[in-house]
């Protein structure tokens, strides 16, 4: 019964992993997609020049 319980334990922690890892991944496309959008649509500067994306 114990090694039973402990397969469907194990199981269960994959699954939970797995959708987890899953979700990163699509939450670390949607900020890659917003950052990719604020760095090409962001605006300009008084004399028309785009200012840096970096900040030092």
């Amino acid at each position: 019964m114990v090694p039973i319980l402990l397969v469907l334990l194990l199981a269960l922690l994959l699954f939970g992993a797995g959708f987890a890892v899953q979700a990163l991944w699509w939450i670390a496309v949607i900020v890659l997609v917003i950052w990719l959008l604020g760095f090409l649509m962001r605006g300009t500067t008084v004399s028309g020049t785009r200012p840096r994306w970096y900040r030092w």
